[in-house]
């Protein structure tokens, strides 16, 4: 089965996360980059096509569960007598900040992805948070230019694989990272400042996450100067695990884009603010478990929480 029209290509890790924060805990829950992404940009097109690489270990039913939901694994490698990525974590009492226990590459040690032929024509791509090698020969495989791609990256791979990491920015449309990462591969100090240099590296938008302080994203105007975005995130009664919160803002960011089939400005905006909406929703429970629960109702209710967070009626300055 081909992709067309709204369906997107998604390149990230298939995992078993273990999970401590303050508020309890889970064990070898599923979890990965590509997971999150996938269950996230589900809810908005109806197609995902996953290149990724498990083990026998995982559950046959969650893959059940996966196609159910609309994803295509053609593209999920299953090694017979091999384990799945493993990562392992315990957040602080603010959840912003986490000590990583065990990561267990596994078969994501010398995975090389392989795009199916089906799925080289995608026109929306997601490159999740992987080697920049890997991002890059997935573009290599894309028989046209995608209308998007969107990369997501981290601080992990500044420090380890720069020349690659910048090779792949030069040839993506848009960059999601946070606002510690955006400061560390630009090297300034003001998030403006960080998004003019790494405009000034090749993509059209940058996205920067910031938490529990929402999230920002830019574009060149006129000139030297810059257009930008402020979405707030919305403050939850509950928070109990954030883990795959970025990547599920990614799958909803870039599943709204291409349920628009529209690549503007003013749909990237939009697209920020669906994200953060399933972002949040995520952040309600362990692993993957509300996420894949979301109803469209749900989902717009809570966009329109969104909107009502910076809706105010005009303001007459006083003329002294």
């Amino acid at each position: 089965m081909s992709l067309h029209g709204d369906s997107i290509l998604a390149v990230g890790t298939v995992a078993f996360d273990t999970i401590r924060t303050p508020f309890g805990s889970r064990e070898r829950v599923v979890g990965g980059a590509g997971t999150y992404v996938g269950w996230a940009s589900s809810r908005l097109v109806k197609q995902v096509g996953l290149v990724s690489v498990i083990g026998d270990d995982f559950p046959a039913e969650e893959l059940k569960q996966m196609e159910s939901a609309g994803m295509n694994l053609d593209g999920v490698e299953l090694r017979k007598g091999e384990k799945s990525f493993f990562w392992s974590g315990t957040y602080h009492m603010d959840l912003n900040t986490r000590d990583t226990l065990v990561t267990d590459l596994n078969v994501l040690a010398d995975f090389k992805p392989v795009v199916p032929a089906s799925m080289r024509s995608a026109p929306w791509v997601m490159l999740g948070n992987i080697d920049p090698k890997l991002q890059l020969s997935v573009l290599d495989q894309m028989e046209e230019r995608p209308k998007l791609i969107v990369l997501d990256t981290m601080n992990y791979w500044m420090d380890s694989a720069l020349g690659d990491l910048l090779a792949v920015i030069a040839r993506v449309d848009v960059v999601t990272i946070n606002d510690e990462e955006a400061r560390q591969l630009s090297g300034q100090r003001s998030l403006v400042r960080a998004a003019r240099y790494i405009l000034d590296l090749g993509p059209k938008y940058l996205v920067i996450k910031k938490g529990e302080h929402g999230a920002l994203l830019f574009q060149k105007s006129d000139g030297d100067g810059l257009e930008f975005f402020s979405a707030p995130a919305l403050p939850l009664e509950e928070v109990v695990d954030p883990t795959g919160a970025g990547d599920t803002f990614a799958g909803g960011f870039l599943g709204h884009i291409a349920r628009c089939g529209a690549v503007d400005f003013d749909t990237l905006k939009q697209a920020v603010v669906v994200g953060s909406a399933l972002a949040s929703f995520t952040c309600e429970a362990f692993g993957t478990e509300r996420i894949r629960t979301v109803s469209d109702t749900e989902l717009m209710d809570r966009v329109e929480t969104f909107r009502q967070l910076v809706d105010f009626a005009p303001i007459a300055v006083p003329v002294v």
